[in-house]
């Protein structure tokens, strides 16, 4: 961790942050099924919960004015859950179709994107360093794990390519855009948003590849087993950056 990125309230981009990020949104995926279908919750009884939650951790998260690992994936793998339960409420009770929620959650978050600029002027990942910037940081985050939850649901089961082939097609998504930045160019803000989106599609068809039963094309671990498996490896990656974090902050800066 660099020392000059201190005060940002956001981890680095590098490998930890890309793993953590599809295992969050593979939870993101079981859990919401496990409380609304296991637990017998509901869609609804879900999501009241899992909002309140939410809100409690965030207004830990922006309390804390800084980057602390703990902190910040707990609201990302909540977000993950509410992001998931606000697309599965629109198709589940209200009936919308997929392509609509892709459209309209799409337009929202080019809206999100261009109010963020043209009040900050940067949507960089690195200059999250204010209240006003942390703000649409997350109000972004929560409409790309909608978005991302109806796209993976609209090529795994509407278009009925299963959720293997989903999940290699996000991947390869994914890969093309590195590619693209890392070899070809491509804007790093712009490259680090797209692979953003695309990594919540790939960790809800990673998610239900290994939850559903093979009946349904999945591997049949279930989602207890699964969000088990998942938030073990998040755990230990936290635990870790954690005990990082702390040994930067305690060495002088210059």
């Amino acid at each position: 961790m660099n020392t000059s990125n201190i005060s940002n309230r956001v981890p680095e981009v590098i490998g930890s942050f890309w793993i953590i990020k599809v295992l969050a949104t593979t939870v993101g995926e079981t859990g919401a099924d496990y409380l609304s279908t296991n637990l017998k919750l509901g869609l609804s009884g879900t999501s009241y919960i899992m909002s309140v939650i939410l809100l409690l951790a965030l207004f830990n998260q922006f309390r804390l004015k800084h980057y602390v690992p703990v902190s910040y994936w707990i609201v990302v793998v909540l977000m993950s859950v509410t992001g998931t339960l606000i697309t599965d409420r629109l198709v589940d009770e209200l009936k919308v179709s997929l392509v609509t929620i892709i459209i309209v959650f799409s337009i929202i978050l080019a809206v999100v994107f261009s109010v963020w600029y043209a009040n900050e002027k940067t949507l960089a990942m690195h200059s999250i360093n204010t209240t006003k910037r942390e703000l649409f940081y997350w109000v972004a985050i929560l409409v790309t794990f909608a978005l991302g939850t109806a796209t993976g649901d609209y090529l795994a089961e509407a278009l009925k390519l299963g959720y293997l082939e989903a999940a290699i097609i996000f991947g390869a998504a994914i890969a093309a855009i590195a590619i693209g930045h890392f070899y070809f160019g491509m804007n790093g803000v712009l490259a680090f948003w797209l692979a953003y989106i695309l990594t919540r599609p790939l960790g809800a068809s990673i998610g239900d590849l290994l939850s559903q039963p093979t009946r349904n094309g999945g591997y049949g671990l279930g989602t207890v087993g699964t969000s088990i498996l998942f938030l073990s490896i998040i755990t230990s990656l936290i635990i870790y950056l954690s005990f990082k974090q702390k040994k930067v902050r305690s060495l002088p800066i210059d």
